[in-house]
């Protein structure tokens, strides 16, 4: 994985509904991912964010700049 990749901030949430454990990418829209573990979800969630970038890149798209810390909580 790219390292720009680990400066988006990741919500790990347990969801009763999944009965999963689930790691949004706020920064990065519709980038989530889900796991039985919160590492699991977040391994899966590193697949993603990469999968978002390269078809980001692929359709034109800007990425957007990792801010960190949540910006808007």
């Amino acid at each position: 994985m790219a390292k720009h990749l680990n400066k988006y901030e990741v919500i790990i949430y347990w969801s009763a509904d999944d009965k999963s454990f689930i790691a949004e990418v706020p920064e990065l829209p519709g980038c989530m991912a889900d796991g039985a573990t919160q590492n699991e979800a977040l391994d899966n969630a590193q697949i993603i964010m990469q999968e978002w970038v390269d078809t980001a890149k692929s359709l034109g798209r800007t990425i957007p700049k990792p801010k960190g810390k949540l910006v808007y909580a």
